[in-house]
Order: structure tokens, then C-alpha cells, then sequence
């Protein structure tokens, strides 16, 4: 079935909209439709966004299919009056891949979450996107296996969302990010016709490697509808290990002696010493106290006594307080580097990711005082020091009388300067949080004019008349 380009007057979409609100209705009562209401508003934005909504009068129209049959459907409707789709995971994304306009039909997948298949001795697992990343895992223990990626959000991020921004986490020093658990998808297209690409092996090389161009697409060339992924024999140990430091300098600087070492840590995450402050000043903790910057690492396998030996060694070398920490100490700062960090509400800020080359990570952390200082800001930021992709947040206190929704121009510039900063080290300006809306302008700045070139060509033979996650990604 051929689709037909979208049309331009706005209200012109909004009335197209709701043609397809009536049509699904009347040929597909069984699909859940809901038209634009004060109800829906939560689906207007992911958590990169929301803030800065305000207090909105209505949100978008909401499909919320339960079959791939049913994705399809939805997506046919849609193409026959030349209405967008925004696919929605969880709304947890970090990039604004997920907001939508009232003329635009948000198609949420977090109805199709069965866990479709478990096969321990292929070490697959056959997905819907709405499986929660921690529900999967959950899932996989009784088979004593495990989904590695490990995003912060694992408790209430789908693998869905998780795909579409090729999402990384913790456990990515080891086992990669979410496109290294990816075998295979099946995918709707912009016309409504089903694919599948990728293979059930392990190996495979047959074709393009398709997979690997739609993990991390943000929704801009075809939804997920199911995920064949990769799972691994769960370790037979895990050991939690704390090194302080006295300054942030010193920590950044000592990651290069695990490189050198021939550990390989599982996670290795690092916490700057404004986030411990923040840590302690939001969870009444007393990190700081310990020392001015911490690596936290897990250690997982086999041999892991001597994992840890020959790691202390190597940190205790270069000015590390090195303390393996009991189970219950253990999860206690796991907990607070995922949910640690809180954000005041009489302060503006800005958040996001980049990622250099491991070596840099002490240049862009020696840089951070200077841009303080030039902006007016304050910049803490945790890193995946595993393979060198940084989080950092900027804040500024609001003044008295200031709109809290209007943030000022050095925040943004802040936050621009950060990114190429990266660039200038070898690095990128997203490394697992996406472009979306809130980083396409820093993503011209990375992109060749061919190779952007090239990456709408491909986004055009998938989706020609732009039906998809119109204005994001690219």
C-alpha cells in the first residue's frame, strides 16, 4: 500500500488526525485509541523534555496496540492520511526522541511486553519492546542466565526504548552496549509492512548488517515489534570494590592503571567530587568524607580473588583507598550511583552525555573548572569509565523573580562548549543517550555534509514521506 505524503497546515494535520482516530475506531475497535486529553499528557515528552513543558492543557492522541498485528494496523491508518508517528517506548529517554505535537499520533509499545522465548542453549531470548530491561533479567535467572546491558533506568526502561537509543549502562565496560545483544528485529515499517532482519545465530553475515543501522535509529525508520537478544551464563561471582581518591584529578588519572592492569572489571564507574557533595547533600550520605572522587567497580567471573589483588595493586599504586566492599555496603553505593544524584528545584539545569576515547576522560574533567567559571555554572558529572561516556549536570542557582522554565543562554552554551570539547578530544557529542530533538544542532557539528547526506538517503528509502519520528535523530 503506498502512502501518502503528509500534509503542512497544521490544522489540516490535527483533522487528518482524527480521521485516523475515526478509522481505527470504526475497522479496529479491539486496538486502544486514545484521542488528545488532559489524560495523555504524560506521552507529550520523555525525561529530557519534561521539565520544560509547563503545565500543558492537553496531550497527544495515543495508540496502544497489543499485537504486532495490531502495529500494523495502527501504522496503515496513519500512512492512508499522511499522519506521523512518534514511537514511545517508556519515556524515559534522555534527548527528546519521544516528544510529540497535537497533530502527531504517539504509538506506544508498552503493551506488547511478553517475554516470547527462552532458549538457554542457543543463548537467545526472544523479546516485545514493553519488556521491562529488569523484568527480563528477572525472568532469565531461572535459567541462570543474564541480559548484560545495564542501563541506569534498567528498573523502568523497556528494551524497546533500550534499541532504539542503543542504550549502554554500567556493565558496558565488559559486555558492550545494547547493539552487541542484539541478533535480530522484526520491524513495522512506515508503510505497515513487517521485516525481519538479523539472524538467530550468533554469527551471521549474510546481507548488510541491518540490525546494527536500527539499533540506535530513535524511531526514525521503523518500529521494533520484537527483539531476538543475546544472554549470558550468569557469573559465578560478583564482588563490589570502592577506590577514593583525594581529589577528582587523581581519580580521573587513575583509570589508566586498571587499562595497563590485566583486570577487566565488569563496571567501572567514576563519580567527580561535586557529585559526591551532591550525593551527601541529597541522600544525607557521607562520601565525601571518604575522599574527593570515588571508582566503583564490579568485578565478576571466575579467579575473582585474584581479580581483586591484582586491581588493588594497581589502584593503591596510584593513590587509591581500595576497600572491597561487603554485599549490603556494596548495593548501598550501586543504589546511589544510579538514583543518587538529585537535582534542586530552585536551580536551572542541563544534563546530557558525551563520550572520548578512555585516555581523555582526565582531559575533560581538567577542563570542567574553566567552564565554570567562563559560564557561570556548576558542572558535576559520573562517567562509564569503561569505555569513556560521560553524564555530566549543569546547574545554576535561579534568582529571585526568574521564570524557572526559561533558563538562561550559558547554560545551553555550557552544555554546547561540553560537547566540543569532546569532539576536539576524539570523541562524540551522545554516547549512549541519542540525538533526538535536544541534540541535533551538536550532531551537524559531528556529521560530515556526505555523511549526513548519506543518512537521509537511508532514512528516505525506509520511510519516503517522513512518516516516522519526523525532526529527530538527523
Amino acid at each position: 500500500m503506498a502512502a501518502t505524503a503528509p500534509v503542512s497546515e497544521p490544522t489540516t494535520r490535527i483533522s487528518a488526525l482524527a480521521d485516523v482516530i475515526d478509522d481505527l475506531a470504526a475497522s479496529f475497535p479491539h486496538i486502544a485509541v486514545l484521542a488528545p486529553s488532559v489524560q495523555t499528557i504524560a506521552y507529550l515528552d520523555d525525561a529530557a523534555t519534561r521539565r520544560a513543558r509547563g503545565d500543558a492543557a492537553s496531550g497527544p492522541a495515543v495508540a496502544l496496540p497489543a499485537t504486532t498485528e495490531e502495529v500494523q494496523e495502527v501504522v496503515r491508518a496513519a500512512a492512508r492520511h499522511g499522519v506521523t508517528i512518534v514511537p514511545r517506548g517508556a519515556g524515559t529517554g534522555l534527548s527528546g526522541g519521544a516528544s510529540a505535537t497535537a497533530a502527531q499520533l504517539v504509538l506506544s509499545t508498552e503493551r506488547l511486553d511478553r517475554i516470547v522465548e527462552v532458549a538457554p542453549l542457543d543463548e537467545v531470548a526472544v523479546v516485545e519492546p514493553g519488556v521491562l530491561n529488569a523484568a527480563l533479567n528477572e525472568h532469565l535467572a531461572a535459567w541462570g542466565l543474564f541480559y548484560a546491558p545495564d542501563p541506569a533506568s534498567y528498573e523502568i526502561s523497556t528494551i524497546g526504548g533500550n534499541v532504539a537509543t542503543n542504550a549502554g549502562g554500567l556493565r558496558c565496560a565488559k559486555y558492550g552496549v545494547t547493539r552487541e545483544s542484539v541478533l535480530a528485529l522484526d520491524v513495522v515499517l512506515a508503510d505497515g509492512e513487517l521485516i525481519t532482519i538479523g539472524h538467530r545465530s550468533i554469527k551471521g553475515v549474510t546481507g548488510f548488517d541491518l540490525v546494527s543501522l536500527f539499533v540506535g535509529s530513535e524511531g526514525v525508520l521503523g518500529i521494533v515489534v520484537r527483539a531476538t537478544v543475546r544472554v549470558r551464563p550468569l557469573p559465578v561471582a560478583r564482588r563490589t570494590v570502592s577506590a577514593f581518591f583525594d581529589t577528582t584529578a587523581a581519580g580521573a588519572s587513575a583509570l589508566s592503571a586498571i587499562t595497563r592492569s590485566s583486570v577487566r572489571p565488569a563496571v567501572i564507574e567514576f563519580l567527580d567530587g561535586r557529585t559526591l557533595a551532591n550525593i551527601d547533600q541529597h541522600r544525607g550520605t557521607d562520601l565525601s568524607i571518604r575522599g574527593g572522587s570515588l571508582l566503583l567497580i564490579e568485578l565478576d567471573g571466575y579467579g575473582i580473588d585474584e581479580q581483586f589483588a591484582d586491581l588493588r595493586d594497581a589502584l593503591e599504586a596510584v593513590g587509591g583507598r581500595v576497600t572491597q566492599e561487603r554485599d549490603a555496603a556494596g548495593e548501598a553505593l550501586w543504589a546511589l550511583r544510579r538514583g543518587g544524584r538529585g537535582l534542586d528545584e530552585r536551580s536551572w539545569f542541563a544534563g546530557g552525555d558525551i563520550a572520548v576515547p578512555k585516555s581523555r576522560i582526565p582531559d575533560v574533567y581538567a577542563a570542567l573548572p574553566e567552564l565554570e567559571q567562563r559560564f557561570g555554572v556548576e558542572i558535576g558529572a559520573v562517567a562509564h569509565a569503561g569505555d569513556g561516556n560521560l553524564h555530566p549536570v549543569i546547574t545554576r542557582p535561579i534568582p529571585d523573580g526568574a521564570d524557572p522554565l526559561v533558563p538562561p543562554a550559558e547554560l545551553h552554551d555550557a552544555s554546547d562548549e561540553l560537547a566540543r570539547l569532546a569532539l576536539s578530544l576524539g570523541g562524540t557529542v551522545s554516547g549512549e543517550h541519542g540525538i533526538g530533538t535536544v541534540k541535533r544542532e551538536l550532531a551537524a557539528l559531528e556529521l560530515s555534509p556526505r555523511s549526513l547526506e548519506a543518512q537521509l538517503a537511508v532514512k528516505a528509502a525506509f520511510d519516503p514521506f517522513e512518516l516516522l519520528n519526523p525532526g529527530k535523530a538527523l
